[in-house]
């Protein structure tokens, strides 16, 4: 895939597909054939410091960590944008969710993982 503009994290979309950080401050998302289907800054007119760890959970939603602003944001298919975390996190990195709703979150500066519940689902 060229022209990235400074690529930082991969992942996977369920049923195809992926999502790239970019260092210079966007998240961009392709289709299975690599053709670029969305910025979430333009999709969402979110504006982003420096985005780095992303994971795609269940549902489709796309969380973005910001480096920068320290934050981790929840980027549903159709809706506004969702802070998940605004506190507690000094330089979030790599990101993993679980399809139990967990939020697993590298620390680079307190050197941990740290874990959040994100998203309850009825029985």
């Amino acid at each position: 895939v060229p022209n990235l503009q400074g690529p930082r994290y991969v992942s996977p979309v369920p049923g195809g597909g992926f999502v790239v950080s970019e260092e210079c401050g966007d998240v961009k998302v392709f289709t299975s054939s690599c053709k670029l289907l969305c910025s979430l800054s333009s999709k969402y007119g979110h504006q982003f410091g420096n985005p780095a760890g992303i994971c795609v959970d269940t549902d489709g939603s796309i969380l973005v960590a910001d480096e920068q602003r320290r934050t981790v944001h929840l980027f549903p298919e159709h809706g506004a944008p969702i802070c998940l975390v605004s506190t507690g996190l000094r330089r979030p990195a790599g990101m993993a969710c679980s399809s139990s709703g967990h939020l697993f979150v590298a620390d680079a500066v307190e050197n941990c993982v740290k874990v959040f519940k994100y998203c309850v689902r009825p029985p």
